[in-house]
């Protein structure tokens, strides 16, 4: 399946802030850069999840490189951009972007996992 997939339907998306339940709220920032070995599918993007006072709670993004978990040394890999937070302390783990329908899918499914999490 082509990484190409909805990614004028993630462009469309840019700039938009969506209310969610007790005063959550999301942001979703996307936009076209030159395709290389780092960005295959050519677009920068941040989709985060913030509490009412404004503090990412969640995201997914590829602003930077994520080092793999583990003891293994990683001098000479490529390390992967995509990456998501899962929660306010996670520094990242890897994220592995199909396309744009399967990022927007995997990240409103983290949403409600934690509006659901809020709930208790």
């Amino acid at each position: 399946m082509s990484s190409n997939i909805g990614i004028d339907t993630l462009i469309d998306l840019n700039g938009n802030i969506v209310q969610q339940e007790r005063g959550y709220w999301i942001e979703i920032h996307v936009w076209r850069v030159a395709t290389t070995a780092l960005i295959p599918h050519g677009i920068r993007y941040a989709l985060t999840m913030h509490d009412m006072s404004g503090k990412r709670v969640m995201g997914y993004d590829n602003a930077h490189a994520v080092k793999p978990s583990g003891r293994f040394k990683f001098a000479g890999q490529v390390l992967p951009y995509d990456h998501k937070h899962r929660n306010i302390s996670d520094v990242g783990v890897p994220y592995e972007f199909k396309d744009a329908y399967q990022l927007l899918g995997d990240f409103f499914a983290d949403v409600d996992r934690v509006l659901k999490e809020t709930e208790k």
